[in-house]
């Protein structure tokens, strides 16, 4: 299993950006496909964006495509999610996950701790 860290969250306006990191420990992070999840309050953890292992092939939720971007280093352990041009809708604490692709169903049962966005207008 591996472990995730994530880091890079913030309070920014609406329309600024933030980037979000996820170190990951371990030999095998090249193997696993990866994706990002948010879970705003009062709500269900949702998929944001998702990344194969090579990095050649992304998805993300229908409402931030065109704002956001993942991309990963597998030298570095590290997936990365640019967020542009944020709304207060994109308000929550945000977590890493390795998942299975397409279905971008986490692998692991547990989160790290996330880090917190919070979008103000």
């Amino acid at each position: 299993q591996v472990q995730l860290v994530e880091s890079g969250g913030g309070l920014v306006q609406a329309g600024g950006s933030l980037r979000l990191s996820c170190a990951a420990s371990g030999r095998t992070f090249s193997s696993y496909d990866m994706a990002w999840f948010r879970q705003a309050p009062g709500k269900g953890r949702q998929f944001v964006a998702g990344i194969n292992r090579g990095g050649t092939s992304t998805h993300y939720l229908d409402s931030v495509q065109g704002r956001f971007t993942i991309s990963r280093d597998n030298a570095k352990n590290t997936v990365d999610l640019q967020m542009n041009t944020l709304k207060p809708e994109d308000t929550a604490v945000y977590y890493c996950a390795a998942v299975w692709w397409p279905t971008m169903t986490p692998l692991f049962g547990s989160w790290g701790q996330g880090t917190q966005v919070t979008v103000s207008s």
